[in-house]
């Protein structure tokens, strides 16, 4: 503890001795935690009731954003816009045209130094990271290119290790509302930083609360709001023109799309599909039955493509603007407790003309997709193998005859019956006579047993018989394929990083198209699916999705599909949802 706090002191000169003393304490209980980053870097957490404090990469100690809250001036701050948050918490560096100067000028640092990244209008730190260039070349390279590479962010794992509060609401230093007017001219000249926008307190002064304003519209041109595109577009306010904002719309990358898809789906969903009543909501069926049903016709909602990657943290920005609350009411099961529908960008959001039709189409074209399927007909049939042929002579068959277990069953008893084999003392035995002993016992029992009982002589029978099956799709003629039907095999692998996927094989066997099942299952549980040839095999394929979703399969292959379980193999490896103390 000694050694840390002169390093905490070596490290961060500007603290006081009090302010040594408070952040790491000679008495109070201090947790230390080795953790390890997605690059494999052993990383050192500090903990301190109950929230990091520090952490340390390669022997070099940094601050957490729980530390900064309380010692904001500790490292010198370049502030942004809140937009670009969620950018940073997704794992993306800070870019320049990102930095808002302020009237003052930047804080001078030298490359290497460690700073700390605002919001505009909140003195509160919300990332922490490298400066990849001084401020004098910031400045020479036109404040373009990568400023500063992000090591810890509000809303990052590292956040979640601690009671996952939010950044106080602390005023600037110096409010200058010319100064926050030119940075939101700047803001609009350089097309806006796109994703998911994190407003900031409303008990904010006037000129920021117009800044909200301003972020309010960047969010609807991201969702999709073309009226209010033009008319932002049409004000003398705005120095780029329309077809500027136009060509920089169709510029947004794959992610930034999908960024703003799951707004547009998000506030659609808020505002047309969940009622007050339908509270506490758990996050699943949010995303699962009402977002997904808002999703525009020939989009699908993927949240690993979007920069949050997780759906929780998608909402825990939502959150953070103070539109919904989000509770943790069972163990790992998160629901939404509250929404405030009367916040401004609820209550501005604009249904896209003609969703209506082209939802009740698509919604329409996936009853018929559920309607088309209809679990195959199975019938186990049985051969006459070679062996067997004395048994089924008197009764007419011939080798390869194909019979039913009903059949065959009936040929047992007339043949016991005609050649008199019902034990006189106990009808519940048959004798074994020259052809049932050739016929169905092994060569070391042939001496030691004289009789079976009828469920054994039967059983043993169709053991004997050459297995086949008979599969009747609907509107088909019956197929008759050699050996038993393989069950639809379900089975866990674990790749790098520790990390979980589930696969399913057999699925053609079962008339279900591998590709309809895995965009199935890739919508309803928001994880990666693929499709790939299955190994042993030439013309199967097998699906594969991240993580152990035997459950959401085992409901969709059971319940929807109507298979028979017998028929599905490797449901027991689904997780247990919980655990008895």
């Amino acid at each position: 503890r000694r050694k840390l706090r002169s390093d905490v002191a070596a490290a961060f000169p500007t603290l006081s001795t009090e302010q040594l003393a408070e952040l790491v304490p000679n008495k109070e209980e201090l947790n230390v935690i080795k953790i390890y980053s997605h690059k494999g870097e052993a990383i050192t957490v500090y903990m301190n009731h109950r929230n990091p404090i520090l952490f340390e990469v390669e022997k070099v100690l940094y601050p957490t954003v729980y530390t900064l809250w309380v010692y904001p001036d500790l490292l010198p701050a370049f502030a942004t816009w809140p937009p670009v948050l969620q950018k940073l918490a997704g794992g993306a560096d800070l870019m320049l045209p990102g930095v808002v100067v302020p009237p003052s000028g930047l804080p001078q640092v030298q490359r290497g130094t460690l700073c700390a990244v605002t919001l505009l209008g909140n003195r509160a730190p919300v990332a922490v990271g490298v400066a990849t260039m001084s401020t004098e070349e910031m400045l020479a390279a036109g404040m373009k290119g990568k400023g500063f590479a992000v090591l810890h962010t509000h809303l990052d794992h590292l956040w979640e290790y601690g009671d996952k509060s939010s950044p106080p609401t602390l005023a600037p230093l110096v409010t200058d509302s010319a100064a926050m007017e030119s940075a939101g001219d700047e803001e609009e000249l350089q097309g806006k930083e796109p994703g998911s926008s994190c407003s900031p307190e409303p008990e904010q002064h006037m000129d920021i609360r117009d800044l909200s304003l301003r972020d309010r519209d960047t969010c609807a041109e991201l969702l999709g709001k073309e009226e209010l595109h033009e008319n932002r577009a049409a004000e003398p306010a705005e120095d780029a023109s329309t077809e500027d904002q136009q060509k920089a719309g169709d510029s947004r990358t794959p992610q930034e799309q999908m960024d703003a898809l799951f707004n547009q789906c998000f506030f659609h969903a808020l505002k047309c599909r969940v009622k007050k009543s339908d509270l506490p909501l758990l996050t699943s069926t949010f995303l699962g039955s009402h977002m997904v049903s808002c999703c525009p016709a020939g989009k699908q909602l993927d949240i690993k493509k979007s920069s949050y990657k997780k759906f929780s943290k998608f909402l825990q920005c939502m959150q953070h603007q103070r539109i919904l609350q989000v509770k943790e009411l069972s163990k790992g099961v998160e629901s939404i407790v509250d929404v405030d529908w009367k916040h401004p960008d609820i209550k501005a959001f604009a249904v896209p003309e003609g969703f209506s039709s082209a939802s009740a189409a698509q919604d329409s074209k996936s009853e018929d997709r559920e309607q088309v399927y209809h679990a195959p007909e199975i019938i186990p049939l049985y051969g006459v193998s070679t062996k067997m042929m004395p048994l089924f002579q008197e009764s007419g068959h011939r080798k390869g005859s194909i019979l039913s277990s009903s059949e065959v069953r009936n040929i047992i008893i007339n043949y016991v019956k005609s050649n008199e084999l019902v034990d006189e003392t106990n009808k519940n035995f048959v004798k074994v006579n020259a052809i049932l002993c050739d016929c169905l016992l092994d060569k070391s029992e042939q001496d030691e047993i004289s009789h079976l009982k009828w469920d054994e002589l039967l059983s043993r029978c169709l053991e004997r018989l050459q297995p086949l099956h008979q599969v009747t799709f609907s509107g088909q003629e019956p197929v008759v394929r050699k050996g038993n039907i393989e069950p639809i095999d379900i089975s866990i692998a674990q790749r790098s990083s520790n990390k979980k996927v589930t696969i399913i094989k057999n699925l053609e066997l079962y008339g279900l198209d591998p590709q309809c099942v895995a965009n199935t299952l890739q919508q309803k549980v928001q994880a990666s699916a693929t499709i790939s040839p299955a190994p042993g095999t030439k013309d199967r394929v097998q699906v594969q999705i991240q993580g152990n979703q035997i459950h959401h399969l085992a409901k969709m292959l059971l319940e929807e599909y109507q298979l028979p379980r017998k028929y599905v193999q490797g449901l027991e490896k689904a997780p247990k949802l919980g655990r008895k103390k």
